[in-house]
């Protein structure tokens, strides 16, 4: 046991300080790491595998303590997540308390976290009173951030679908949803007021799906194509996901607000889908990502704001196997399970073996063998 821990302790070291451990492309990148499936790696193998992958950027769905364990002392930051069952409670001061007592002060002092979720995709739901409750929700959440002296460490946010967005074309004339006008205006006066970024799930995938006909491939795919400009700025688009983000910044600025940042909490492509779900495929997956990672590297603006590196949130990690819906909803993922690529996105990395040890209760550590060979290869001394 006691050399096992060394040996993994090891790793982390080894991981964090060896160049030759590094993938450049895992740099300036954020992952979703969503956990609806029942053959997922445990937490601390996990935690292994986003060092090699050199990702210091996590987003998660709740605030699952196993996960905050696992990788503290990292240098991992993480956004965890209030789901929209808890809009409700969280507009009661001391429920909001309890609720950052209980899942955030435990680990901040060990784990990056960085920023709070309060809700996802709201407006996707028929419940107005969901709606209602979303800002109020936030309000509290950050009173209760202050109340602790927490509100300088941690932001509070909410990701939304693109769906909001009423108009997207060109991207100079992107409006939000008329019905949802006066909830998404008050929204961005408090992100204006907290100086918190505004976080928008952006599929082009979805477009491409819907009119494959109408819709250049390439464009989605970060391809070679003849792009599209925008009539009013004359600014030149070469991919779609640019072009929805800088909607979202001219919806933004017709409320008024020029202060607030563009956040793309999601973004991805499935490897597989539905006979209706066009595109779906692993190919188009691996150019999807790997030509996204190359921007991200690359530290790329948008046509609008060019000085402004896109801040992107991959999406995910694995793939979910109990996600429901469509068959593309399982197949997000970057990796299997078992921690191979399911296509070459540009990033390689390690996950490492398992060994179960009898004790008063079962304790799962990573395989020496497996450890003892990647610190080998690593070092480069096979």
């Amino acid at each position: 046991m006691a050399t096992c821990f060394v040996l993994s302790r090891l790793l982390f070291l080894l991981l964090t300080l060896s160049d030759s451990a590094v993938r450049v492309l895992g740099a300036g990148l954020g992952i979703n790491y969503g956990q609806i499936a029942n053959n997922l790696p445990s937490p601390s193998r996990v935690a292994v595998m986003l060092q090699s992958l050199n990702v210091s950027r996590l987003k998660l769905y709740d605030a699952d303590p196993n996960v905050l364990l696992a990788f503290s002392n990292s240098n991992v930051e993480f956004i965890i997540g209030l789901g929209n069952e808890y809009l409700q409670d969280m507009t009661d001061p001391i429920k909001a308390q309890n609720w950052v007592q209980q899942h955030l002060q435990p680990h901040i002092t060990q784990t990056k976290i960085t920023c709070i979720t309060v809700g996802n995709e709201v407006f996707m739901s028929n419940d107005t009173r969901l709606w209602s409750n979303l800002l109020p929700a936030m309000k509290m959440v950050y009173s209760t951030l202050v109340n602790l002296g927490l509100d300088k460490q941690v932001i509070v946010t909410s990701a939304h679908s693109f769906n909001i967005i009423g108009n997207s074309y060109p991207p100079s004339a992107g409006t939000f949803r008329q019905d949802l006008a006066e909830y998404i205006q008050a929204i961005l006066n408090f992100h204006s007021q907290i100086k918190s970024p505004f976080l928008i799930n952006a599929y082009p995938f979805f477009a491409y799906k819907d009119n494959p006909n109408q819709i250049s491939l390439e464009y989605v795919l970060f391809q070679p194509n003849p792009g599209m400009t925008d009539p009013n700025t004359n600014l030149h688009y070469d991919n779609m996901l640019y072009a929805q983000v800088d909607a979202v910044y001219s919806a933004i600025k017709a409320m008024g607000h020029t202060d607030i940042e563009v956040m793309i909490s999601e973004t991805g492509w499935p490897s597989k889908g539905d006979p209706d779900e066009v595109g779906s495929t692993p190919e188009n997956a691996a150019l999807y990502h790997s030509n996204l990672l190359n921007r991200i590297q690359a530290r790329q603006g948008t046509p609008a704001k060019p000085s402004v590196p896109i801040d992107i949130y991959v999406f995910a990690l694995f793939n979910e196997n109990l996600k429901p819906g469509p068959t593309s909803e399982k197949n997000y993922g970057l990796f299997y399970p078992d921690g191979t690529p399911v296509y070459n996105s540009g990033l390689q990395g390690y996950l490492p073996g398992i060994v179960y040890y009898s004790s008063a209760s079962t304790i799962n550590e990573w395989s020496i063998f497996s450890l003892v060979i990647f610190v080998m290869s690593v070092l480069k001394i096979t």
